[in-house]
């Protein structure tokens, strides 16, 4: 093949590529346009629903202030958030201090694997926290619709122990609200925009977490 016909092909096939790439380019813009304003709603219904998200944070603060721990779990993005929630409370969020009693149970693949085997899926978050827990402690669940089958059982284990349950759900009535002390509905029901909220909702609670306990930890030295 010629030189020549070779430069034909490249140049030819140029301004396809040329065209497939404004036209992602477009999209990509028009998705984030969009992506802000569903953002922008959900953060301004978030401000005038800050009720739950204190009642939250203050329980949580008293759970690890008294020395009990926090139970985190949740179903796949919602398990990834439960093992992010523990790991920036267990590890340091924004402040050097000391680690605080944080566990999320959606991390043990032996434990999940050999109880969702031998007694059901439905039991994987509720036999550990029949393991794990004492009275005093705290169960955070994440789930962007609030009906998750072992989450639910998760709660039920929760209640029978004398364990206080925060639930972090989409913007639905769910029986994980109907069994929670306290429930934080982020104000969407689009899976994608939940996680996010949820992420938010994360970050808030362990800077404020933190802030506040190691404020009593200086208290306390002084």
């Amino acid at each position: 093949m010629s030189s020549i016909v070779k430069k034909e092909r490249i140049l030819l096939g140029q301004p396809t590529e040329l065209a497939t790439g404004l036209h992602c380019h477009e999209t990509i813009i028009s998705a984030l346009v969009c992506h802000r304003k569903m953002l922008d709603t959900a953060l301004t219904m978030c401000v005038n629903r800050s009720e739950a998200l204190t009642e939250a944070a203050v329980r949580l603060i008293e759970t690890l202030r008294s020395g009990h721990k926090v139970l985190v779990a949740g179903n796949g993005g919602s398990a990834a958030e439960a093992q992010h929630f523990a790991a920036e409370l267990v590890g340091r969020f924004k402040r050097e201090r000391s680690p605080y009693a944080v566990l999320s149970l959606t991390t043990d693949t032996s434990i999940l694997t050999a109880v969702a085997n031998d007694y059901g899926y439905h039991d994987v978050f509720a036999r550990q926290i029949l393991a794990y827990v004492q009275p005093g402690d705290l169960l955070l669940a994440f789930s962007t619709s609030g009906e998750s089958e072992n989450l639910v059982c998760a709660e039920t284990a929760a209640q029978r122990c004398r364990m206080a349950v925060v639930a972090i759900t989409g913007d639905r009535q769910s029986r994980l609200e109907s069994l929670a002390n306290v429930t934080v509905r982020v104000p969407t029901v689009d899976t994608a925009i939940t996680q996010e909220l949820h992420m938010m909702v994360t970050h808030i609670l362990c800077d404020i977490v933190e802030s506040e306990l190691m404020s009593c930890e200086g208290d306390t030295g002084k």
